[in-house]
């Protein structure tokens, strides 16, 4: 498992302030959507992560929706990938990052990335 964060200097010590990317232990299998397939996390790693605003997400159903910048269809977000990625919840309107496959409905999220962590990565 690896943990990155922006820490800040405190008098009380060094705190975090913002979680920026988790990653799950090496060899653990993530679930890749509907289609039951699978992904190492080495195989989502490769993938670009896309920025991306959330359309709706209801925890309560499992689901939500989001939208790649300029792009017009859905991709899909589960909520165990949600959960694999270390969110809770997502807001509507709220913008993310996401690496995406082609499943057999439609392109659906493998990770969500916090937006600040998909603008580093793209630094």
């Amino acid at each position: 498992t690896r943990i990155v964060v922006l820490v800040q200097a405190t008098p009380r010590g060094r705190q975090a302030v913002e979680v920026l990317d988790i990653e799950p232990p090496s060899g653990m299998m993530l679930p890749a959507g509907d289609d039951q397939t699978t992904a190492t996390p080495d195989e989502i790693a490769a993938l670009a992560v896309e920025p991306a605003r959330v359309k709706w997400f209801d925890k309560s159903k499992g689901f939500g929706f989001a939208n790649v910048f300029g792009r017009a269809e859905d991709v899909f977000v589960h909520v165990e990938v949600l959960r694999l990625s270390g969110f809770a919840d997502l807001a509507s309107g709220e913008a993310v990052g996401l690496r995406i496959i082609d499943g057999k409905r439609g392109r659906m999220a493998v990770q969500v990335v916090s937006w600040e962590a998909s603008i580093h990565r793209c630094e």
